[in-house]
């Protein structure tokens, strides 16, 4: 039989594996009786952790949210994985770098040797962009997450917009290294994006509302900041035969369609979110260029030949 104290850290574990335990199958797992599965479950109590118990014919233990936050357990990968997760925090733009890397910290001391090493050879070097507008609050983002996750409606002041928004919450995303919500604007009868570094949340929130239906939301948020239009396409395609292999410009296509037509010719679809900027991104491959069509992108090479000439004069 386990000591005391080893039994305690195995009763912990087990009870933050799964919501409801049996109390029979509890004393079980540890090879003890149900009283002594009381007794460690009292001493638990005292340390802090919020256990209730559960009635019903069989009877049983639960770990429940607390007041406090408790000690926790880890096995392994979860550790790593913890550890991982705080060194990229500094890319979230959610306002946590500083309390990421103390909370890295106090993971790290608790850590046994084998895994401190895990992690001191993973050293990861989080290179933010740079931000025109400061981080998300994340007192904010939490306001945004609770109205989400219960559904209801949501007033917030909009940096920029003269009136408050009203909105029903759906999704609270990153794309970019910022984060954005995404909901359905009553006044507007539309889905809308929102940067949640620009939102000032209004209480208290509004009733609650029934989710409506956004059946790929990562496609909705792509296609908003690529200027799609509801088709989900490019508003502007263009065609072009390029003086390269394929294979040197398939790498570089984004979601580009790429046609081998010879040893050093290719042929090459391509969108983007206005003609000059499809132009521009053409040129970028340093081949010569043959328009195949349309006439704006024609149009958009001799726009940018002009003001590159002027440049370079």
């Amino acid at each position: 039989m386990l000591k005391t104290s080893a039994r305690l850290l195995s009763l912990l574990s087990l009870l933050q594996v799964r919501r409801d335990w049996p109390g029979a199958l509890l004393a079980e797992r540890l090879e003890i009786s149900p009283r002594t599965v009381r007794r460690d479950v009292d001493r638990l109590r005292e340390l802090g952790y919020p256990i209730a118990a559960v009635k019903g014919p069989d009877g049983g233990y639960r770990l429940d949210a607390g007041t406090d936050l408790p000690p926790l357990l880890f096995d392994d990968e979860q550790a790593v994985a913890l550890a991982i997760a705080l060194q990229s925090a500094a890319t979230s733009g959610a306002g946590i770098e500083e309390a990421a890397a103390r909370a890295l910290n106090t993971v790290r001391q608790v850590m046994p040797a084998r895994l401190r090493r895990r992690i001191d050879t993973l050293q990861i070097t989080a290179v933010e962009r740079a931000r025109q507008f400061p981080p998300a609050d994340s007192g904010v983002l939490t306001v945004l997450g609770a109205a989400v996750h219960a559904r209801e409606v949501l007033r917030f002041d909009y940096a920029g917009a003269e009136a408050p928004r009203r909105v029903e919450p759906h999704h609270l995303l990153t794309w970019g290294g910022r984060w954005y919500l995404v909901a359905w604007d009553l006044e507007r009868d539309d889905w809308r994006t929102f940067r949640a570094d620009r939102v000032t949340p209004r209480t208290p929130t509004g009733p609650r509302f029934t989710p409506r239906d956004l059946e790929d939301v990562a496609a909705f948020v792509a296609g908003r900041f690529q200027g799609v239009d509801s088709s989900g396409d490019w508003p502007c395609r263009g065609e072009v035969i390029l003086s390269l292999p394929a294979a040197d410009v398939s790498p570089f296509a984004r979601d580009g369609i790429v046609e081998e037509l010879g040893p050093d010719r290719c042929r090459l679809i391509l969108g983007s979110w206005s003609w000059p900027g499809l132009a521009a991104t053409i040129g970028r491959f340093d081949a010569d260029i043959e328009v195949v069509g349309p006439p704006e992108l024609k149009d958009a090479f001799a726009h940018l030949a002009r003001r590159y000439a002027k440049a370079s004069g």
